[in-house]
């Protein structure tokens, strides 16, 4: 039951963080699986430790419905539509993007990209920067990034600097009833899983070095996405693009903005980046490793939450981690309009997508607008 409820959930988990309020209804509203107090308990965990939040939420659902083996169940569910319609995107992608009508398509929704990157900065600027310490991070990062710095660094870098620049500022969480242990939610039963993980990619090494070069860089991806998915972007870019040159730039961008018309988050774009790189292997590959580190973590975070919540340096910590995301996705919101090849339509399209996006609109819509209006100009 909790498999296909989720499954259900995955096939309209449009919109992303738009998501925790549908999850909210079937948890709290119409199963009663977990109470009001419960469910924020849960978002508040998912804010707090890397991975894409509203898919970080199923697993916690999961693991306070059924345990682990819940928790595994909810988040593959959950992630499954996603999954197979990107993989069924990257396939008609390689086989038609040679296609002149295909290549104008793609160009109107990576000015779409664009837009999206200009918009989540924005939208992640009103909901960090509080005073100064906070626009210094930011920036510092932002410039790091545009100086061809790595994104992993300006995290690391942010998020000690906060230590300091924060120091006596960042309230700790007002105090909530303690979380309950779910059935076997022990650290041994993580770390075991966690042990596989790694043995499997000393497997693969020996297998398939690239394969596991990849698994390795999305697992990465995966530790510094706090913030949410859209926060794997410029990481993901440095590592895929700047760093091993196994796209180029435009590819990079055609395979962000289909995960944008896939339900589920935007880190569902391993699956088209394994795909391109490595066929069918390469999609098992980094769709995995993707997704598993963060899924750990929560169970390890879990049972010491309200412990961790109201620890002043962890408070700290992401407080700078979460700063240095609005410089990065500024910054790569430049980088991309940089490497587009701009026209008036381009541009006027990608002007309304930005518009429209502060204005709310589901973003499902927005991409979907701008795919139709860029199919249309190429028949024109």
């Amino acid at each position: 039951m909790l498999f296909l409820c989720f499954l259900r959930l995955g096939l309209t988990a449009f919109g992303g963080p738009a998501m925790v309020a549908f999850l909210r209804r079937v948890a709290v509203e119409q199963r009663g699986w977990l109470s009001p107090r419960e469910f924020q308990d849960g978002v508040a965990l998912c804010q707090s430790i890397p991975g894409a939040t509203v898919m970080q939420l199923a697993a916690y659902i999961g693991l306070r419905v059924g345990g682990p083996l819940g928790s595994l169940a909810a988040f593959a569910a959950f992630a499954l539509p996603a999954f197979g319609l990107m993989l069924g995107l990257s396939v008609l992608y390689a086989q038609t993007r040679q296609v002149p009508a295909a290549g104008v398509v793609a160009l109107g929704l990576r000015a779409m990209v664009v837009a999206l990157m200009a918009a989540a900065a924005l939208d992640f600027t009103k909901k960090t920067i509080k005073g100064w310490p906070d626009g210094l991070l930011a920036a510092s990062a932002g410039l790091l990034i545009l100086a061809g710095g790595n994104p992993i660094l300006a995290i690391a870098g942010a998020s000690l600097a906060g230590l300091a620049l924060y120091r006596g500022g960042a309230a700790p969480e007002p105090d909530s009833p303690p979380l309950a242990e779910a059935q076997a939610a022990f650290p041994g039963g993580a770390l075991l899983v966690l042990g596989g993980l790694v043995l499997g990619w000393g497997a693969l090494r020996l297998l398939d070095e690239r394969l596991a070069d990849l698994a390795l860089l999305m697992a990465k991806v995966d530790l510094f996405a706090m913030g949410g998915g859209l926060a794997s972007v410029p990481l993901m870019y440095h590592e895929v693009v700047q760093a091993r040159s196994w796209l180029p730039g435009p590819a990079f961008l055609d395979g962000i903005a289909l995960g944008q018309v896939t339900p589920g988050p935007i880190v569902i774009t391993a699956t088209f980046i394994g795909y391109l790189l490595a066929g069918w292997a390469g999609v098992v590959v980094g769709t995995v490793a993707v997704f598993s580190p963060s899924l750990v973590i929560l169970w390890l975070v879990y049972p010491r939450f309200q412990r961790l919540r109201r620890n002043p340096s962890f408070q700290r910590l992401l407080r700078g981690s979460l700063a240095s995301f609005v410089g990065l996705l500024a910054a790569m919101a430049l980088r991309f309009a940089w490497a587009l090849d701009w026209s008036w339509p381009t541009a006027l399209l990608s002007l309304a997508a930005l518009t429209a996006l502060v204005l709310k609109v589901d973003i499902l819509w927005v991409v979907t607008a701008g795919a139709l209006v860029s199919l249309l100009a190429s028949w024109l």
